[in-house]
């Protein structure tokens, strides 16, 4: 049988990458899947080529109108939220001495405040229905420690590793599970761009970086997208029931806590 059968799942940033295979193995476990993105056309393409049981749904994480609005027509259409994904993030880097205002709270307002006004909107919604839920946040191992370069990402995602432990235990009481994920190093489009702002600061040629990181993974290569699935998967079933407020390294080893 398939593990999440009868289950719906809201997904934000899911137009691509990590959030698409999300949606993807999702889907493949029976769910249907709400494909959430600020591009939706995108998104629209992707829950196309995803098939029945996918749906495209416009929101921007930065504007709680736009959340609420979305999660509305999520409800609507799937008939209830089940699950929530909050994956919708952005990278940037810079020395401590050239961080802009602007930038910090940028990243800021889609990671910290994209990801608690989303959980919030679905949590209530949940509780509404009285039926629990599943909530998972995307955390990183850059939010278990500082880097030089990443002092803004690094300290978005320790915010959501702390508000994954606050909404966890919160929220239990609802029979609303809260917890995260914290991937390492992943192939695709987001490393892509993570390894130009290091070429940038580190005058690496484009490409280096991403070569040097895959290199130090103690499993021997950078994550893909489906190195998180099954985790992704796991917590949204009956089986993680019993886990609250914890957030779960899938890196290759890169972190042990």
């Amino acid at each position: 049988m398939r593990r999440l059968a009868g289950k719906t799942a809201l997904i934000t940033g899911a137009a691509r990458g990590i959030g698409r295979d999300f949606a993807r193995a999702y889907l493949a476990e029976g769910a249907r899947v709400a494909l959430a993105d600020i591009d939706i056309a995108r998104a629209r393409q992707s829950a196309a080529e995803l098939g029945p049981g996918a749906v495209a749904i416009e929101m921007d994480v930065t504007r709680e109108a736009s959340i609420a609005a979305a999660v509305a027509e999520a409800e609507a259409t799937l008939g209830g939220i089940d699950i929530l994904i909050n994956n919708a993030a952005i990278f940037t880097a810079a020395p401590i001495v050239e961080i802009t205002r602007a930038d910090f709270e940028r990243v800021f307002a889609i990671n910290v405040a994209g990801t608690f006004f989303t959980l919030q909107a679905v949590a209530r919604g949940m509780i509404a229905r009285g039926q629990g839920g599943k909530i998972i946040n995307m955390a990183s191992q850059a939010g278990r420690r500082g880097e030089a370069l990443v002092a803004a990402y690094c300290a978005t995602k320790a915010a959501v590793i702390s508000l994954t432990q606050s909404a966890g235990l919160d929220l239990i009481r609802h029979g609303i599970n809260v917890n995260a994920i914290a991937p390492g190093v992943v192939e695709g489009e987001h490393w892509d761009g993570v390894d130009a702002f290091f070429a940038k600061y580190e005058n690496k040629p484009l490409g280096q970086k991403k070569r040097e990181v895959g290199a130090g993974v103690p499993f021997g290569r950078m994550g893909r997208p489906a190195d998180l699935t099954g985790m992704a998967i796991f917590l949204a079933t009956a089986e993680a029931d019993y886990i609250v407020a914890q957030t779960y390294n899938v890196d290759g080893g890169q972190w042990m806590s």
